[in-house]
């Protein structure tokens, strides 16, 4: 086993052994609490310049598939676990984790404390950090942590976000049935009851899905897209996905939205649900250490219902900051009562901070696709 070795801006130290890639890699660090899901983590476009610890401590054991990525390839600038499993036992699994990592040049590190890591970044707050199996000096390797970028301040979106627009179709995986609420394999269909334009600032594959179960084509744009362009589409309603670093450093995509407002129902979920916000005139700010995980419960102010929601991001909207009293907090964090969705008084506009695709509930908040399809609904009958 290779040696390798994590540094953090502080300078504290843990060393370990490499798996998946060599070489050295920096980013900001966060920890993940989910006992599951790991190749849908590493595929999530919004960890772009993040080193994710995971908490639990055997990772690996199931292996890897090619259905259940999030998208094209990893985003994780680096992976941190406990233990490694070397055994892939599971029918669908073709790669095992480590291999999967070295094929996408992703560094791992494993035996190291996640438990103290995990700690320390619950204390003192995420923190930029280096992982090396090339550099093991551990006062040069503090001194590239703290010249790492982070995600504070810096639009990687540009950097995940596709080429060129495209329209959804998934067929291998899931598609349209003459029941909306039913998905099936291997069967292509153009029965679709609305046009959706979703932006892609790092969207993941199931949101896509869901809406595409639910009877809607799915067009992505990437993330520049001007609201000209995008209503020159016709679309019945417009989509703003999740994405990673700081939504305060998105301007392009915040001017869009402005343009935008009032002139379809929007759906926001994570960045897009911060973008809205700004658009709005409001602020965003940096949570101490985000939240990532499958188990954050999160109330719907309205039904006061508990949601068990998967969430990943490290910056939160400042529902006060938004002016003209125009919008409503919908839900809340139960952790640390952060803002978690928010809706428009008068325009056909919501979103939320969590992932509802993610199904930790398994289904907890499936039916916020559904509300989107009706405001689409009843935005077609007024107009």
């Amino acid at each position: 086993m290779k040696k390798a070795i994590l540094v953090l801006e502080d300078g504290t130290v843990f060393r370990g052994y490499s798996f998946g890639a060599e070489g050295e890699k920096s980013g900001e660090v966060v920890f993940n609490t989910s006992l599951t899901g790991y190749q849908e983590i590493l595929t999530d476009p919004s960890y772009k310049g993040q080193i994710v610890t995971m908490t639990y401590p055997l990772i690996g054991n199931y292996g890897v598939n090619e259905e259940d990525i999030e998208s094209k390839m990893p985003h994780v600038e680096a992976f941190i676990v406990r233990e490694n499993s070397k055994i892939a036992s599971n029918f669908r699994s073709n790669s095992t984790l480590g291999d999967y990592l070295k094929k996408h040049n992703i560094i791992g590190i494993e035996g190291i404390d996640t438990r103290m890591l995990t700690r320390r970044l619950r204390i003192h707050g995420s923190l930029k950090g280096v992982i090396s199996t090339v550099d093991f000096n551990v006062e040069s390797l503090t001194k590239k942590a703290k010249e790492c970028l982070g995600v504070e301040g810096v639009d990687l979106v540009k950097e995940v976000t596709c080429k060129k627009a495209y329209v959804w179709n998934e067929s291998k995986y899931a598609e349209i049935t003459n029941d909306k609420s039913q998905i099936t394999n291997n069967t292509k269909t153009t029965n679709y009851k609305f046009h959706i334009v979703a932006y892609d600032f790092g969207i993941k594959f199931n949101i896509l899905r869901n809406l595409q179960a639910l009877g809607c084509k799915v067009t992505v744009v990437p993330a520049k897209t001007s609201a000209d362009e995008v209503l020159a589409m016709k679309p019945d309603g417009i989509f703003l996905s999740n994405g990673p670093a700081d939504p305060a450093a998105v301007t392009y995509a915040i001017e869009n939205i402005k343009q935008l407002l009032g002139k379809k129902p929007i759906f926001g979920i994570c960045l897009g649900n911060q973008l809205i916000g700004l658009a709005l005139g409001g602020k965003t700010y940096k949570l101490k250490f985000g939240h990532h995980g499958g188990n954050q419960p999160v109330m719907d102010l309205k039904t006061k219902k508990v949601e068990i929601t998967a969430q990943n991001h490290c910056f939160a909207v400042d529902i006060e900051s938004i002016p003209g009293n125009v919008v409503e907090l919908t839900h809340i964090n139960l952790n640390d009562k952060t803002a978690e969705g928010m809706r428009h008084k008068k325009l056909p506009i919501f979103s939320v901070q969590y992932h509802p695709e993610a199904s930790p509930g398994p289904h907890d908040a499936s039916y916020l696709f559904e509300r989107f399809v009706e405001m689409m609904e009843q935005d077609a009958k007024t107009n």
